[in-house]
């Protein structure tokens, strides 16, 4: 089993910049996703990362604006920069995938973290 804990959402202006932390309770060996959802919406891939961090997949809608990253303690983050309204959204990350990465097939999810931007 594993837990996973995602930090650092909150309220920002639009044009602002937040970094989503995603830390794992043990060690995974694995890839790591970022989805959202907004309200009635359904929840939609953001990014992904390999386990060794040498393969990243966007979403067309934050290329050129978000990086996914991973560091030797196996926390995921996610820089958001050039914030817009529409990226609010309640963030959640994702280990052990099921199939295609860029579903929201996973064995493991976190509880979410909310991120508003305000225009």
């Amino acid at each position: 089993q594993v837990q996973l804990v995602e930090s650092g959402g909150g309220l920002v202006q639009a044009g602002g910049s937040l970094r989503l932390s995603c830390a794992a309770s043990r060690r995974t060996l694995s890839s790591r996703a970022w989805f959202r959802q907004a309200p009635g919406k359904e929840r939609e891939f953001v990014a992904a990362i390999t386990w060794g961090a040498t393969v990243t997949w966007y979403a067309d809608s934050v290329k050129g604006r978000f990086v996914i990253s991973r560091d030797a303690q196996n926390t995921v983050y996610l820089q958001m920069n050039s914030l817009k309204p529409e990226d609010t959204a309640v963030y959640y990350c994702a280990d052990q995938p099921r199939g295609n990465i860029m579903t929201a097939s996973f064995d493991y999810w976190g509880q979410g973290t909310q991120v508003t931007v305000s225009s």
